[in-house]
């Protein structure tokens, strides 16, 4: 035998040399030993008997000890549920995430493919629908994911010639070009932009939020494109006053649609 093969089975004999019962072992030596002696007639029957009833009386203080054990194990074990339960209720999800440049791409197209309901785009910057894969990548599967029913767009006019000659085309070329109706134009003076919807996991309603500018924004070959994004969780506060901002854009672009 090795001395590799030698040294791990000397543990393993240790191990099961500590892990005997040595109460009953010795309970039933003295057990044996005082049969064999009374067989021999060195021993009287009464002394076999005293010698049984203290084997007994050992046995059931062994018991009772270990009872005791349990009872404090079982102790231990309720207060660190408890204590369990304490810290995990105390822990409160994130109510906003960070997506930084690596991740953005593979987080809004699955804000989108999560969206359902009505979908709001405000204050886009439509620029970066030019390319056709980037058209593809963040408005197409929104407009064809099934649960979404309408995607509103909330836009300042300066971006209608934008829409018009780059967006329009692309979507007549998706599946549901009839979800997309003509954009809220109103002006906005405001430096964020906003996806705002109802996602499926959450069943609440949560927003992908940018600011423009830098470090947020990168400037691309004549475009805006995000860089940094928020992922607002439906249990934030910051989605109250966000949806707020976007209704009362909205609704300023009926009152002008109806002036003019």
């Amino acid at each position: 035998m090795s001395k590799q093969s030698a040294s791990s089975v000397r543990p393993n004999r240790l191990r099961t040399f500590t892990g005997l019962d040595w109460e009953s072992l010795v309970g039933v030596i003295a057990a044996v030993a005082a049969l064999v002696l009374e067989m021999l007639g060195i021993i009287e029957p009464t002394v076999l008997l005293v010698i049984a009833v203290v084997l007994l009386a050992l046995l059931f203080i062994r018991d009772m000890r270990r009872e005791r054990q349990d009872e404090r194990m079982l102790n231990v074990l309720e207060r660190n549920a408890g204590i369990m339960s304490r810290l995990q209720s105390s822990l409160q999800p994130a109510e906003v995430d960070l997506i930084g440049p690596s991740f953005i791409r593979n987080r809004t197209e699955e804000f989108s493919k999560e969206a359902e309901g009505e979908m709001i785009w405000f204050n886009v910057c439509l620029l970066m629908f030019q390319p056709q894969w980037l058209f593809d990548l963040m408005l197409r599967p929104a407009v064809e994911n099934p649960a979404v029913s309408h995607i509103h767009f909330v836009l300042d006019p300066k971006q209608r010639s934008t829409w018009e000659e780059d967006v329009l085309p692309k979507l007549k070329f998706t599946i549901a070009p009839h979800k997309v109706p003509e954009p809220h134009w109103v002006e906005i003076d405001e430096m964020v932009s906003l996806i705002v919807t109802r996602t499926r996991s959450s069943g609440g309603q949560e927003c992908l939020l940018s600011f423009w500018g830098e470090p947020f924004m990168s400037h691309v070959v004549g475009r805006e494109v995000p860089r940094y994004v928020f992922w607002v969780h439906h249990h934030s506060e910051l989605v109250t006053h966000l949806s707020e901002l976007v209704r009362r854009y909205r609704l300023q672009s009926h009152q002008d649609s109806v002036t003019y």
